[in-house]
């Protein structure tokens, strides 16, 4: 008799979902698509456990680099979906990687335009065309004040307050009345709608759903034709730190940082109640995609920003319980340190066994090693490297990380942050390097 989900260990369940990742439901390209796609997964599933793979996995640090190589810009492919897969299929098709990453960061700008999104400067809405990436705008879309709100019905904060801040569109939800009231008879709630601002608001809903549909469509079919040529998704999945999630989205750094010295207990029953909303969005996207990996984008927890004491108290806590939900999902948490966490070392240590790949920008490479021993690391090559070196130069630097890291296994080579414009030559040289450097 099999055993129900439920009665597995997390390594049990991660095993499962490492078959689901190796043989994913789709039909290859050829029978070597299919043989180099096993191949490829294999030697992520060796590191991860810290088994020898045949050679060091290579994560290619491009992200919107592939707009720029086939000629376009990041504004133009925001706009127009076809010119999006023609660039990144012409990536997928010159370059030799270990595995590909669909263009789901790059956001359709037609639908930010409707809703009049606010969060984000974009190419064509307050940057300039040939804008390399996004520019975040950060405010304070919740007030201090309104922590019990957000505590006591968070999808309830998130319509009637969040979003009328964040999207122009969406002001008229302002209006509406709690969206949990316990009646039989809803009338009175019905009645709303009969608002014209609010029927504006839903109408431009409806219309910037299709929109998007669209674009989510465009965005499945490279990943099936990533698929189907071999070449695995490395992330199936994003999630967040609750402290990020509060404070990149919601209060701001300077609000959230106020916070912690001015209602204390309040950031700390926000972060808890926000906490499982971020284990189950992230633990649905895996199921969905079928990549056990969950990337987690680490903001305000970076050296400078706190102290070790209050990254103890404040962030450290929400963002385990985060990662420990999706271990025990049998999901492989992804956390990408942004800045400086060689404070933090002695802290992040506390995980399971080869449970997690810990991925650093600025980081003490040979230190990281020796005491995160237990787990999977990835990082670093300066980003500033990538972008403005040499072939030669690069590749040199892989050459001394691998020396570093890859003994023992449980190393995986990539930039310490993502490419946006640069020499394409330069992933070139990456993947030379592991396959002249990293064979064990």
């Amino acid at each position: 008799m099999e055993k129900q989900w439920t009665d597995m260990t997390w390594e049990e369940k991660r095993e499962e979902r490492f078959k689901r990742w190796l043989s994913p439901d789709i039909k290859f390209a050829s029978p070597e698509a299919e043989r180099l796609h096993k191949e490829r997964v294999t030697r992520f599933i060796k590191a991860i456990k810290l088994e020898k793979p045949d050679r060091v996995p290579v994560m290619i640090p491009a992200q919107f680099l592939p707009s720029v190589y086939a000629g376009y810009n990041l504004g133009t492919v925001m706009h127009d979906y076809g010119k999006l897969k023609e660039a990144w299929l012409k990536f997928l098709n010159d370059f030799e990687m270990d595995s590909f990453l669909p263009p789901s960061l790059v956001l359709p700008a037609r639908v930010l335009e409707m809703i009049d999104f606010k969060l984000i400067k974009w190419p064509r809405r307050g940057l300039p065309d040939d804008a390399p990436s996004y520019q975040f705008v950060e405010g304070e879309y919740m007030k201090a004040e309104e922590y019990d709100a957000l505590i006591n019905d968070p999808a309830d904060y998130l319509l009637r307050y969040f979003m009328p801040r964040s999207a122009g569109a969406f002001k008229a939800f302002s209006k509406f009345a709690p969206l949990t009231p316990f009646v039989a008879i809803p009338v009175g709630y019905v009645a709303q709608f009969a608002d014209p601002e609010i029927r504006k608001a839903y109408e431009t809903l409806f219309e910037a759903g299709q929109e998007a549909m669209k674009w989510a469509m465009a965005i499945g079919e490279m990943s099936q034709i990533g698929l189907a040529a071999g070449y695995p998704n490395i992330w199936g999945g994003m999630s967040q730190a609750p402290f990020d999630m509060v404070g990149d989205f919601l209060r701001g750094t300077r609000g959230i940082m106020m916070d912690m010295f001015q209602r204390p207990d309040k950031l700390k029953e926000a972060m808890a109640r926000l906490t499982p909303v971020a284990i189950s969005e992230a633990v649905s996207s895996a199921n969905a995609s079928g990549c056990p990996i969950i990337f987690i984008p680490l903001h305000k927890g970076t050296g400078g920003f706190m102290s070790n004491k209050q990254f103890e108290e404040f962030y450290w806590p929400t963002l385990k319980e985060v990662m420990m939900g999706l271990i025990n999902e049998g999901c492989i948490p992804l956390p990408f340190a942004e800045g400086d966490y060689e404070p933090r070392l002695e802290i992040i240590k506390d995980m399971p066994r080869s449970s997690t790949i810990w991925f650093f920008e600025h980081m003490d490479m040979a230190k990281a090693k020796k005491i995160l021993g237990h787990t999977c690391i990835a990082g670093n090559v300066p980003v500033t490297v990538m972008v403005t070196g040499q072939p030669g130069e690069v590749k040199e630097r892989c050459r001394k990380l691998i020396e570093i890291c890859a003994p023992g296994s449980g190393y995986i080579l990539t930039a310490g942050a993502f490419m946006d414009i640069g020499n394409p030559d330069n992933l070139r040289a990456m993947m030379a390097a592991a396959k002249e450097y990293g064979v064990y």
